[in-house]
């Protein structure tokens, strides 16, 4: 059902033009999404349709029933490669599209759309913005889960569909890293603007390091993450360290696995998740943030993910294995180390070989490249691409 608005009145009377955010995600939790709301909301009557409660800053949220799972569709359907009826009939298109009917009665249409990542975009264009459809595509779509056979029998193909179905048709594009725009370009002809997923400048000063040396990971609980990795490593390590992890519980297994994996080592600590908007100050009481993640498939490859730009945020050093679009800022800006290769045993080196004078140096130019890496310059290019079809939605055709 639609939730009362979070801003009092009613939103066909905003005078600002209307600006419709999609995402198959929490948007709570959606720290992209979330900086999206936060870069437009001021300027724009923002509606959000997406699960979970209303984000701050939106005049009306659509909110997708939290039994509607957003990956279901039909197998038979996409074995048959019948797709555009696969697409039709996921649950989450008819659950959408029925909340976007309903408060769409007696309003006037929306003036721009934001559809992050391609399951949106068809329904995104359906609804025929005044000024159009900004596709964010937030991974490389048609290569997620490439590790699996299943997948990509099944639902790469899919993907493959409905980028070179619908992708041209969008006004304008973004994603998140180099590597990924230049693969949207060779595979589908998309011509992506690129927006990081950095995180908002924090007013925040490098803390002295510690005794032992305090390392830090935050993200998803994921078992083709490998964060068995950060664990051996400090089994291995000869240096005195401790590792907290801040850890979303996607699989539960896995994590119940990887908490006993460390029950002989007290230095490595689990903790609940913390909100995006607390996460800096949270890490900042650590040294280094670590993020070695194998190249399993494309996009973890290609990786440049939020966490990178909370550590830089947090005043950390950095220590990520040899993934090209995280060991580029690294080297451009001496935020830290890149590992020769993405194993417990190169971790462990590289931590028994650091000194103290190179933490604090790493820690120092994170914060020297706080502002540069921040959200409130690296995100104009969503500002740029939505003012544009906004631009368009006023003027007469």
């Amino acid at each position: 059902m639609t939730e009362v608005p979070v801003r009092p009145g009613d939103p066909a009377g905003d005078p600002r033009p209307r600006l419709l955010v999609m995402a198959w995600s929490p948007l709570r939790s959606d720290a992209r999404v979330l900086r999206q709301i936060s870069l437009l909301a001021d300027r724009y009557a923002v509606t959000t349709l997406g699960y979970g409660e209303a984000p701050e800053g939106v005049v009306e949220h659509l909110r997708i029933p939290d039994a509607v799972v957003h990956w279901h569709k039909d197998r038979r359907l996409l074995a048959l490669r019948r797709f555009e009826r696969a697409y039709l009939d996921a649950p989450v298109t008819r659950a959408a599209r029925a909340l976007l009917d309903g408060a769409g009665q007696g309003r006037p249409p929306f003036d721009v759309v934001i559809a992050n990542d391609a399951d949106t975009l068809p329904l995104a264009l359906d609804l025929a913005p005044a000024g159009g459809v900004h596709l964010d595509l937030h991974e490389y779509a048609s290569r997620q889960s490439e590790e699996s056979w299943r997948w990509r029998l099944f639902v790469a193909p899919y993907y493959r569909w409905l980028l070179r179905r619908h992708g041209s048709r969008a006004a304008s594009v973004s994603t998140v890293g180099r590597w990924l725009a230049r693969e949207y370009r060779r595979e589908f002809g998309l011509e992506c603007s690129v927006v990081p997923n950095a995180a908002p400048y924090a007013d925040l000063a490098p803390t002295p390091i510690g005794s032992p040396l305090r390392l830090v990971h935050s993200g998803l609980a994921r078992r083709g993450r490998s964060l068995h990795v950060m664990v051996d490593a400090v089994r291995a390590t000869r240096r005195e360290v401790s590792l907290d992890l801040y850890l979303m519980p996607n699989d539960p297994a896995y994590l119940e696995e990887l908490r006993e994996s460390a029950r002989d080592l007290p230095q490595v600590r689990f903790h609940e998740p913390v909100l995006p908007n607390q996460l800096r100050v949270v890490l900042a009481a650590g040294d280094l943030g670590v993020f070695v993640l194998p190249p399993v498939n494309f996009n973890y490859r290609f990786t440049l993910p939020n966490k990178f730009f909370d550590f830089v945020q947090a005043r950390l050093g950095i220590i990520v294995g040899p993934s090209p679009e995280m060991a580029d800022l690294v080297r451009a800006h001496g935020l830290g180390v890149v590992l020769d290769d993405f194993t417990s045993a190169s971790l462990a080196a590289t931590l028994d070989g650091l000194t103290d004078a190179q933490v604090v140096a790493f820690k120092g130019a994170a914060h020297a490249a706080a502002h540069e890496l921040s959200a409130q310059e690296q995100v104009r290019g969503w500002a740029d691409a939505v003012d544009a079809l906004a631009e368009r939605a006023r003027t007469p055709r």
